[in-house]
């Protein structure tokens, strides 16, 4: 049997340990996970914390781990990656210098100048006064970003000048020594362009769309990710080709000549513009919710890829086609400010797939425990029809007293 480690515990984690044990010949330990991943044949969740490298270097070296992935941004950006190696570990991710290209957005602003990536027009500013007085002579809306990790949460688009000005003040205030970028805002569709790997070789997976506002229309504030589906219709393999030409290979590049080559998930987060597809950001792990809709469309075994990725073997994954893969989050009322907590658990039909994300065992009951709780997903031939089986589902199953969720994922691929 392989072992195999997986940082985490959200619904991009539940996921990842699915696709990994679909080959029997497989067990995997996910730290520190959630109770509904111990559901899972072969999974098995241990008290470890996700930042706790030492403790989980230990528990790699007495249970014979094969391979650590990493799910989420914080471990990575703090060099997990780097600990792992040094130890003599196998593990797939960056390095923490490479793990900038998420953890400093003017780090990654700086790789793509190097390329000439199409990306935002940008200024970088480390005092409150100065942005506002950049602000006050621009034009509307503008994005305002914090110059760090934010939990997908730290990107501000400021319709008018007292909202961008309130923006600046509250972020400085929060972190008076942190950087602010303020950057042109893009007009056009989005879409997320996740690849797997190893310096220069790079392997794709399937797009995806990410829904990050909280209410229907994208209105609301800016969350971890209401919901998203894949593959996205109105992107034509052409424009996957020229995202993979002129964004995804120049900065694995450039990221290999500066001496810190890229290994693991680079997320690129794109929009298709009038002049083009630009980069929006760019993220160092799987992304939450797409990886949700990306991974069950893969046919290959999930770590037989990685495995041979980082042997150097050259290696195209097979992929479903024909279906589409959409899902709604369910997060708890009030996210993403304040909210319920230690909820019922909504249950739903045999027809939808359910990732949990935030859940927890208390009193021997598994109840809500987190902003974003859980991920119902329906898959069909036609994206129209799986988004009505979410819906149904919703409407069905979840009480919107406790919970919140939108109901127009996917509908940008009608319009």
């Amino acid at each position: 049997m392989e072992n195999w480690l997986l940082v985490g515990s959200g619904g991009r984690e539940y996921s990842m340990a699915q696709k990994l044990v679909e080959n029997g010949n497989r067990n995997v330990y996910v730290a520190p996970g959630n109770p509904m991943m111990d559901q899972i044949q072969n999974v098995g969740t241990i008290d470890l914390d996700e930042m706790d490298f030492d403790g989980l270097i230990e528990f790699a070296k007495n249970n014979h781990i094969d391979w650590t992935l990493v799910g989420p941004e914080a471990p990575l950006s703090k060099g997990i990656v780097d600990a792992f190696r040094n130890a003599g570990l196998n593990i797939f991710g960056p390095s923490k210098v490479a793990a900038q290209l998420e953890s400093s957005k003017a780090y990654a602003k700086q790789i793509m100048a190097n390329q000439g990536v199409a990306t935002a027009a940008y200024q970088e500013f480390n005092n409150a006064d100065a942005a506002i007085e950049y602000v006050k002579k621009g034009s509307f809306p503008v994005v305002i970003k914090a110059n760090g990790l934010a939990a997908g949460k730290g990107v501000i688009i400021a319709e008018d000048e007292a909202k961008a000005v309130a923006s600046i003040k509250h972020l400085f205030e929060t972190k008076p020594n942190s950087e602010v970028l303020i950057e042109e805002f893009m007009q056009g569709q989005e879409f997320s362009f996740i690849v797997m790997a190893n310096g220069t070789q790079v392997v794709p997976m399937q797009i995806a769309q990410d829904h990050k506002r909280l209410l229907n229309g994208d209105k609301g504030p800016n969350t971890g990710g209401m919901g998203a589906y894949s593959p996205v219709p109105q992107f034509d393999q052409s424009i996957i080709d020229g995202a993979m030409n002129d964004i995804i290979k120049p900065v694995l590049l450039e990221m290999q000549n500066q001496g810190h080559p890229f290994t693991g998930f680079l997320y690129a987060g794109l929009i298709q513009t009038a002049q083009g597809t630009k980069v929006i950001e760019f993220n160092v792990r799987m992304g939450d919710p797409e990886t949700q809709v990306i991974l069950p469309q893969m046919e290959s075994d999930f770590g037989t890829v990685i495995e041979s990725l980082m042997d150097g073997d050259p290696i195209e994954p097979v992929w479903q086609h024909g279906r589409f893969y959409l899902g709604a989050v369910i997060a708890a009322a009030g996210y993403p400010g304040p909210h319920k907590d230690h909820l019922p658990l909504p249950t739903f039909a045999d027809d939808i797939h359910v990732s949990y994300a935030g859940v927890a065992n208390v009193d021997d009951q598994l109840v809500s425990h987190g902003g974003r709780v859980l991920m119902a997903i329906a898959s069909d031939a036609d994206l129209k029809q799986a988004q009505r089986k979410v819906n149904r589902a919703l409407q069905e199953s979840v009480n919107t007293d406790d919970y919140e969720y939108r109901t127009d994922i996917g509908s940008k691929a009608f319009k």
